[in-house]
């Protein structure tokens, strides 16, 4: 994915409207105001009452016995494969998982773990390819020793991983004595669009984590979940990494925000989505996947235009998305676009392309 610029472009427009990512968000006045009524302490010391709460309130939404606040969602990732692996491990996640393509290389660097990509569509896979990715147990042979899956699929489009399937695949990992582990970045998203519970869906992961920087809105915040003995190690690696925080409060106050008025609202966001997808299939040239989420994914192979340029374009129009590839576009629904942003981002990417073809 390309990343927007460090800095602004000075000669380019203000953003109208923003499909860059769902972490792009700015926190409503309503979320302003709980931040700055929260009650603080010293999170490092586990006296921040509204840390606490929070942690508390994310363990019982996913039905684990504990939970550990974090800064960001990569984080969650890398501190779970810390304490879920060693040096030489080897993790199996879909052959385009978060950890594989935009974390730095982190389990390798880290954790000293090789990550195997799995095949699957949408960002999946099944029980089939599972098993058939398994070891023979030998001394030679890297330990296998987590699966991990990602909820929702960032690069399968947003995918929803079916209750019946995640179920399969994470019951045969602790099958054959492999731990679990969920990315559950846009986890909400997933729970709103499948119509189950949080903790339906974390039901066979012995980690998992929510991110409260996209579609929940929150300026920063993640908060992971497992056992108490697995929150108890990830807190001497949030130590090492620099994780452990002071008044973290004020921003777990956004997260708590979050949880009583962004969850349900997130359909809206699928809704927009459904309604860009819709509008810019009637694009000629343009070839649109069908979301089940909030993001959009479309190839512009047909446009005689690259993604790139494409994107390039629209931007000087004030409509930012982001690029997957050569021909392959990204645009993100969220809290702060509106179906008449919806209807204006639409209309300049039609115009963008008519004009290339004109």
């Amino acid at each position: 994915m390309v990343y927007a610029p460090v800095r602004p472009d000075p000669s380019l427009p203000p953003i109208r409207i923003n499909l860059f990512s769902d972490t792009q968000t700015r926190p409503s006045a309503g979320m302003k105001d709980a931040m700055m009524r929260a009650e603080l302490g010293d999170e490092q010391s586990g006296d921040d009452p509204t840390v606490n709460a929070l942690c508390d309130r994310m363990a019982a939404l996913l039905g684990k016995p504990a939970a550990m606040f974090l800064p960001s969602g990569t984080m969650c990732n890398q501190i779970s494969i810390l304490v879920h692996c060693r040096p030489g491990d080897e993790i199996m996640a879909h052959e385009n998982a978060h950890i594989i393509a935009n974390e730095g290389g982190g389990p390798g660097a880290l954790a000293g773990a090789v990550v195997l990509g799995l095949r699957g569509a949408r960002g999946m896979f099944d029980t089939t390819t599972l098993k058939a990715a398994l070891r023979e147990k030998r001394r030679n042979a890297p330990p296998q020793t987590l699966v991990a899956v990602e909820q929702t699929a960032n690069a399968g489009g947003g995918s929803v991983w079916p209750l019946a399937l995640l179920t399969d695949v994470l019951s045969a990992a602790h099958g054959d004595g492999l731990k679990t582990h969920m990315d559950g970045a846009r986890l909400m998203n997933a729970v709103v669009a499948a119509g189950v519970t949080p903790g339906e869906m974390a039901q066979h992961c012995d980690s998992v984590w929510l991110d409260f920087t996209k579609g929940m809105g929150a300026p920063l915040g993640a908060v992971l979940c497992g056992s108490e003995a697995f929150i108890d190690q990830a807190w001497r690696w949030k130590q090492r990494l620099g994780g452990s925080l002071r008044q973290a409060g004020i921003c777990a106050a956004a997260c708590l925000y979050a949880l009583d008025h962004n969850v349900e609202r997130l359909a809206e966001d699928h809704a927009n989505a459904r309604d860009l997808a819709r509008g810019l299939a009637q694009v000629p040239g343009l070839m649109v996947q069908e979301p089940e989420t909030n993001l959009v994914f479309f190839d512009t192979s047909g446009t005689g235009l690259t993604a790139d340029a494409l994107a390039e374009r629209v931007r000087r129009e004030g409509v930012l998305v982001s690029t997957v590839g050569p021909h392959r576009v990204r645009a993100c629904t969220h809290l702060d676009v509106d179906a008449a942003g919806m209807k204006l981002a639409l209309q300049v990417i039609a115009e963008t392309v008519r004009s290339a073809n004109a």
